[in-house]
């Protein structure tokens, strides 16, 4: 049996996969654009909640004995917020800022940085992890440098981790998050930056607790 494909049916077709075809077009840059604004919305409305939560506490704290210099450090409380807010993370040299939220399901990753379920909360003793898209939030980490300095501003205080290290390992290697008993901060997105489609590797940032970096209504000695 032979098939005969006319000019007009040749036309018709093209012109159905024409259509069909920018339909698709037309509904990816509708999700890419939902994806983005829905990012925004939740980034500038925890960042207004968790600066008034921080208000609030320096209010409820304000007139309260500090802790001496000479005290030994105490562990941040655990403090996780409303739609779980835990903070906020920047890297000054990288531009980077970026809410913290609890979890690293795919909405949550979706709208902010995640914290890893069962790791320590920032401040905490421990190895606490953080993770983010290698193409939204974590993009800068592909320029990240030895030395430069990570600020967690959290409901339990601010936090200045210094880096210590970069490695790129299998996603198989959940080594990097085992508990250390120093503060460490690890944070973890996928790798090649630029690769397109699922990355095959994780690229991951080492980074341990400045001394004197303390949290809400208490200090540090140097």
């Amino acid at each position: 049996m032979r098939l005969v494909v006319t000019g007009r049916s040749l036309k018709g077709i093209l012109k159905w996969a024409q259509r069909v075809l920018f339909a698709c077009a037309v509904s990816l840059l509708g999700y890419v654009g939902f994806v983005l604004v829905d990012a925004w919305i939740f980034q500038k409305r925890e960042s207004g909640n968790l600066e008034r939560l921080l208000r609030e506490q320096r209010a409820a704290n304000k007139g309260q004995p500090q802790t001496k210099a000479s005290a030994p450090p105490e562990a941040a409380p655990a403090i996780v917020g409303p739609d779980g807010l835990i903070g906020r993370i920047e890297i000054s040299r990288l531009g980077l800022s970026a809410i913290i939220a609890e979890g690293t399901d795919k909405t949550t990753l979706r709208r902010a940085a995640g914290h890893i379920l069962g790791t320590p909360l920032p401040g905490q003793p421990g190895n606490s992890g953080l993770a983010g898209h290698r193409d939204t939030f974590f993009r800068p980490l592909r320029d990240i440098l030895q030395n430069d300095i990570i600020t967690l501003t959290t409901l339990g205080g601010e936090y200045r981790y210094r880096v210590v290290s970069t490695r790129i390992v299998a996603p198989t290697e959940v080594s990097v998050l085992d508990p250390t008993a120093s503060e460490i901060l690890t944070l973890v997105t996928c790798y090649p930056f630029y690769f397109v489609g699922a990355a095959p590797n994780r690229f991951i940032v080492r980074a341990e607790r400045v001394a004197g970096s303390a949290g809400a209504g208490r200090t540090e000695s140097p």
